[in-house]
Formats: C-alpha cells, sequence, structure tokens
C-alpha cells in the first residue's frame, strides 16, 4: 500500500476586521451562531473589512 504524503494547507493571512463602534482593528472575533455574522466582541457591533469603511 502506498502512502501518500498530504502537502500542508497553505496558510492565509487573517482576513484585518475592524469595528466602526470601537474604532479599533478587531484580532478576535466572534461568529454568531445563529446567522455566522462576524462581530465584535466587546460591543456586538457587525465588522467590516477596511475596504468596506467609506472613509476617503
Amino acid at each position: 500500500m502506498d502512502s501518500q504524503e498530504k502537502a500542508p494547507a497553505e496558510r492565509k493571512s487573517p482576513e484585518i476586521l475592524y469595528c466602526p463602534v470601537c474604532a479599533v482593528e478587531v484580532e478576535d472575533p466572534l461568529t454568531c451562531g445563529d446567522c455566522s455574522a462576524v462581530i465584535c466582541r466587546r460591543c456586538g457591533t457587525p465588522l467590516e473589512s477596511p475596504d468596506e469603511l467609506g472613509m476617503g
């Protein structure tokens, strides 16, 4: 029986998420068990990626 070695999965860099209420980058977000929304651990606001923010 030939044993095949699986290549290690490539690790993607985590997406930077931003809380508009706390005005900080969130490194440890929560995921809602009901709707799968990614939310701020401090205030519960849905997080946004920097390109979704209306700055500039």
